[in-house]
C-alpha cells in the first residue's frame, strides 16, 4: 500500500477514527493491527520476516537485561546480529554474492555453477531491521530498559508510517511513545493540522516534483548513448531533485501521519542542497541513517580517536556499508566509497588550511552560495553512480559528459509544460529550503494566520497536487525510490 494511494486515503482515515474511539488500553494493538495489514498489502507471507525480526531482538532485550555477565551480554548481542543480519543477507544480498564469485572464479578460469535463489526484495527489509538491532544495541549500552510488553516492541518495529521507508527511529524516541500510548491528547487541532500540512507537501514533494522528474531521468538514462554534456548534466541534476522529492516527500508524509496520530518522527532531511560541503550534505541527508551507522558502526570501530588513518579507513568502512545498505549492487558500492574519498579530501584539506592558519570567511553570503553550489556539484557526480545500472554505465555518463559538450538533442522526454512546471516546483521547494534555513516554519506561519488564508493555502496546495502530479498510465501510482531498500 502507497502512501499515494487511494487505499492509502480510505486506509489511514480508518486507522485515525477507530484509534480515536476506542478504549485507550487498545490503542497500541490497534495500530498494529493495522500496521501489520499495511506491510501484508504486499506480500503477505513476508511478514514472517518482521514477525521473526521483532521476536529475535525482544527477547535478545529481555536477556540482555537479565544478565549480568559481560561475555554473556556480548554473546547475545552477536546472536542477535548474526541471526538479523543472516535474514537480511538471504532475501538481499545471496545472489548479488553469487553473482560476484561466479564472476572472481571464472577470472582465474574456475568454472561455478551459481543457482539462484527465487525471492522478492521485501519491501522495508533494511530499515526494520536496522530499528530492531539498533533497540538491542540501546539495550546493551544502557540507554533504554528492555520493553517487557510484547505489543508495544512489536509495534515499535512495524508502525506502519515509517515501516518501509523510515525515519529509521531510535527506540529512546518512537518506543517512549508508545509505551506512554495511553496519555496521547489525539484530539490537538493544532498537531493534527501541522501533520496533514506536512502530509500534503510531502505529497506535492512526490507527485508534483519527484514523479515528473522520473520521465526526464529515465528517459535519458535508459537511452544515455545518444546524449553527451548538456542532456547528461541536466537529467543528474533533476535526478538530485526527484531522490529528495522522493525520499523526503515519502518522510514528511510518514512524519505527517504520524502527528496526527500523536506521534513525533525524527527529522530526516535538513534542507541537504543548501550544505556547503559533503560532509555537511550527510549531516542534512538521511539522517537517521547517517547518525545509525556514526553511533552503531562509526564510533564502535574507534571513530576519529585512534589517529588519522584510522578514522579515515572508519570513514571507507561505513561508506562502504551504507552503499551496500542501499542495494546490493556495485554500483551503489562505488557510490558510497567516492563519497567516502570526498570526505576524506575534505578533512585533509581542512587540516592544511588549519596548518597554515587560512582563516574561514564565517558568513559571507557569497562564498556561501559559491560553496552551496560546488558542494551541489560533488554530490551529482556521486548520484551518476546511484542513478546508473552498473559501475561500467556510470563510467560511460561520465565520459560522455566530459567529452561531448556538443552533443545537444533537445529531447528530454516531456513536453515543454512538463518542463516549466518542473522548474516552477523545484523552485518553489529550493525556496521552502532557504526560508527553514533561515530559521522560519511555514507551517507555524500559517497556522497563525486566519481561517480565509489558511483556507486559500490549503485549497492551493490539493488543487496544485491533483492538477500537476503526475498519476501514471490509468492513475497507477509511482513506486518510492527507497522502497526497493
Amino acid at each position: 500500500m502507497l502512501f499515494n494511494s487511494y487505499e492509502f486515503m480510505i486506509f489511514f482515515p480508518i486507522v485515525v477514527i477507530i484509534f480515536l474511539i476506542i478504549p485507550k488500553s487498545l490503542r497500541s494493538i490497534w495500530l498494529l493491527t493495522a500496521s501489520y495489514y499495511f506491510y501484508m498489502s504486499w506480500n503477505p507471507r513476508y511478514a514472517v520476516l518482521i514477525v521473526a525480526s521483532t521476536l529475535i531482538t525482544y527477547i535478545s532485550g529481555i536477556l540482555l537485561e537479565r544478565s549480568g555477565s559481560k561475555v554473556r551480554r556480548k554473546l547475545i548481542v552477536a546472536l542477535s546480529f548474526v541471526c538479523n543480519l543472516t535474514i537480511l543477507f538471504v532475501f538481499k544480498y545471496a545472489n548479488f554474492m553469487m553473482d560476484t564469485l561466479a564472476v572472481l572464479l571464472g577470472t582465474i578460469g574456475i568454472g561455478f555453477t551459481q543457482s539462484r535463489l527465487d525471492f522478492l526484495l521485501p519491501v522495508g527489509i533494511s530499515f526494520y531491521t536496522f530499528q530492531a538491532l539498533g533497540y538491542t544495541i540501546d539495550v546493551y549500552r544502557g540507554d533504554i530498559k528492555a520493553e517487557k510488553n510484547f505489543i508495544d516492541y512489536a509495534l515499535f518495529v512495524s508502525f506502519f508510517p515509517q515501516l518501509v521507508a523510515g525515519p529509521i527511529e531510535r527506540s529512546g524516541n518512537l518506543l517512549n511513545q508508545i509505551r506512554n500510548i495511553k496519555s496521547i491528547n489525539i484530539l490537538n487541532r493544532d498537531r493534527i493540522r501541522s501533520g496533514l500540512l506536512l502530509m500534503s507537501w510531502g505529497l506535492f514533494q512526490k507527485l508534483v516534483i519527484a514523479d515528473r522528474a522520473s520521465i526526464l531521468v529515465d528517459h535519458i538514462y535508459n537511452n544515455y548513448e545518444g546524449y553527451g554534456t548538456a542532456e547528461l548534466s541536466i537529467a543528474t541534476a533533476v535526478f538530485a531533485f526527484q531522490i529528495y522529492g522522493d525520499f523526503a516527500g515519502y518522510t514528511n508524509i510518514a512524519r505527517g501521519a504520524a502527528s496526527v496520530m500523536g506521534f513525533e518522527l525524527m527529522e530526516n532531511f535538513r534542507q541537504p542542497y543548501l550544505a556547503v560541503s559533503i560532509s555537511d550534505y550527510w549531516r542534512r541527508w538521511h539522517i537517521s541513517m547517517t547518525s545509525w551507522f556514526r553511533d552503531y558502526l562509526y564510533f564502535p570501530l574507534g571513530g576519529s580517536r585512534k589517529g588519522i588513518l584510522r578514522k579515515y579507513l572508519n570513514i571507507i568502512i561505513v561508506f562502504f556499508a551504507s552503499g551496500l545498505w542501499h542495494g546490493a549492487s556495485w554500483h551503489y558500492v562505488a557510490w558510497g566509497l567516492v563519497n567516502s574519498i570526498y570526505q576524506i579530501i575534505e578533512d585533509l584539506a581542512a587540516r592544511i588550511r588549519k596548518k597554515f592558519k587560512v582563516r574561514d570567511a564565517g558568513s559571507n553570503i557569497i562564498l556561501r552560495i559559491v560553496r552551496t553550489c560546488i558542494a551541489f556539484m560533488f554530490i551529482c557526480s556521486t548520484l551518476v553512480f546511484f542513478a546508473s545500472k552498473s559501475v561500467p554505465m556510470a563510467c560511460d555518463i561520465f565520459r560522455r559528459i566530459f567529452t561531448l559538450p556538443l552533443l545537444i538533442t533537445g529531447d528530454y522526454g516531456l513536453d515543454k509544460a512538463d518542463l516549466i512546471v518542473l522548474a516552477a516546483s523545484v523552485l518553489i521547494l529550493i525556496a521552502a529550503d532557504i526560508i527553514h534555513e533561515c530559521g522560519y516554519r511555514v507551517t507555524s506561519f500559517i497556522s497563525r494566520c486566519n481561517m480565509g488564508v489558511r483556507i486559500i493555502f490549503y485549497s492551493g496546495i490539493i488543487w496544485t497536487i491533483v492538477l500537476f502530479g503526475i498519476y501514471g498510465t490509468g492513475y497507477d501510482t509511482g513506486q518510492f525510490i527507497y522502497f526497493q531498500f
